[in-house]
Formats: structure tokens, sequence, C-alpha cells
């Protein structure tokens, strides 16, 4: 695999950091029910920080010479909180398939500035998916 796999795969993750900034601030904004004051704020916090993610792979891959998208991956809305939850939670768990994919990337392609990156973006999503599981009772 050569540069252009490097370059797929940050846009692959622009994609996803996208689509669950908005998936996790729509559950932000309507989560209904007695559980709902619970997990808005953390709902609202996570989307937040995936939007910072998004930034910096944004900038990693312009820095690499390609372009970002703007297209986010599927997006997956509505529900009761506990759905919201468990959407959430499956949409960490592909991330952490894709982070450690992305961190074999770049170890092939020979760049420690990626798979730092990417290494440290993936404990987040680790943490991340520990919050949501924590909140499902798993």
């Amino acid at each position: 695999m050569g540069k252009e796999a490097l370059l797929e795969i940050l846009n692959q993750s622009i994609a996803r950091e996208i689509a669950v900034t908005i998936q996790y601030m729509w559950h932000h904004v309507t989560a209904i029910g007695l559980e709902s004051a619970e997990v808005e704020e953390i709902f609202k916090k996570v989307a937040i920080e995936e939007m910072k993610h998004a930034e910096k792979f944004a900038e990693r891959l312009d820095y690499l010479g390609g372009v970002p998208t703007t297209k986010p991956s599927p997006i997956v809305t509505g529900g009761s909180v506990e759905k919201m939850l468990k959407d959430n939670l499956k949409a960490e768990e592909e991330a952490i398939a894709l982070y450690k994919k992305a961190i074999q990337i770049c170890i092939e392609n020979n760049d420690p500035v990626s798979r730092l990156l990417y290494e440290e973006i993936l404990s987040d999503e680790e943490d991340h998916h520990n919050t949501f599981g924590t909140l499902l009772g798993k």
C-alpha cells in the first residue's frame, strides 16, 4: 500500500468523524425521556471531541497533499435514548476497527506522525466506547 492508501484512510476517517459529530449532536438535541438528562451533555461533549478529530485528520490530509472530504459517512439518528446509545456504541466500534487498520497503513508507509495521530484519536474513541457501554450497563 502506498501514499494513496494513506490519503484514502484519512478521508474515510474524516467522513466518519463528520458523521458522528452530526449524529451525536442530533442525539443531544433530540434525546427525551427520564434518562435523557443524564446523557444529553455526554452526547454534546463527545460530538465536540469528534469534530476536533475531523479537523486534525483534515489538517494531516492537507499536509500530505490530499483534499479533505466534506461528505459524511451514513448517520443514524432517532429512537429512544437506549437506541441512541447502542447506535453510538456501534459507531465507536467501527471507528476503533478503522483506526487500527489506519495505524497499520501508517506503519507500512513509514509515517510516524500520522500513526501517532491515529493512536491518540484511537485512545479517545476507546474512551467514548467505554462511556457509551457503561451507560448501557455493559
